[in-house]
């Protein structure tokens, strides 16, 4: 269930979900932090063996949703793990008041992870705000739907034309049109991709479509241009 990306890193894949009637693949992230604890971004549905897969990694702590989206599977987390501790990312906490959230992500880490992780939030947004994540040991980005590479051969008939006329699908894809246009203030988001930058990735992790090993920070570069 988990495939190792690299030194104290790893990813799942998950099932493919519906957003606004299209496909949408999805895929988490697992981390063994400093103190041998396991860290989860974006969790997908939970299953046994992804269960025992994860506390093989240690016992896992820090649950993180990384934007207001990516909150479908939470609550069974947070069922199976009651003493984990959840953070929500800007706007989520309203969504889900079912949970009960640690704390609201912002741009510097929490005490738990900061030796093993950064991260900033892309501000800016009137309709979502995303924070990204950087993990230092194995030099990769952590990015949520900000930035999309869904498969080309999955994207068929004229959901898969839309998808391509939104630029995002294949190695050049970006973020959605419709969320770019919500930055009304791009100062922030701006400062945000500034930040990633300078972190310098070698590797990408992305929710939804191609993850890269190599050139993230070119990649990112690209992606993140029309900010």
């Amino acid at each position: 269930m988990l495939e190792e990306w690299g030194p104290s890193l790893w990813i799942a894949e998950g099932p493919t979900v519906s957003f606004m009637t299209f496909p949408y693949p999805t895929r988490m992230v697992v981390a063994r932090l400093s103190d041998g604890s396991a860290w989860a971004w974006s969790p997908i549905a939970l299953t046994p063996e992804l269960a025992g897969a994860v506390e093989a990694i240690g016992p896992l702590r820090e649950i993180v949703a990384p934007n207001k989206l990516h909150h479908l599977f939470l609550k069974e987390w947070a069922e199976r793990w009651p003493e984990a501790r959840i953070h929500a990312a800007p706007g989520l906490a309203e969504r889900r008041s079912d949970l009960a959230f640690t704390s609201t992500l912002g741009d510097e880490p929490d005490p738990a992870w900061a030796a093993d992780l950064d991260q900033v939030v892309f501000r800016g947004s009137f309709a979502l705000e995303e924070v990204v994540f950087f993990h230092r040991p194995s030099k990769t980005a952590i990015v949520c739907d900000l930035v999309q590479r869904h498969d080309p051969a999955s994207a068929r008939g004229l959901k898969g034309a839309i998808m391509r006329l939104d630029g995002l699908v294949g190695e050049k894809g970006s973020t959605p049109r419709e969320w770019r246009a919500s930055f009304l203030r791009r100062g922030p988001a701006r400062a945000a991709r500034d930040r990633v930058l300078a972190w310098k990735p070698e590797g990408l992790i992305i929710a939804h479509g191609a993850c890269a090993r190599t050139n993230a920070t070119v990649i990112l570069e690209r992606a993140l241009g029309w900010i």
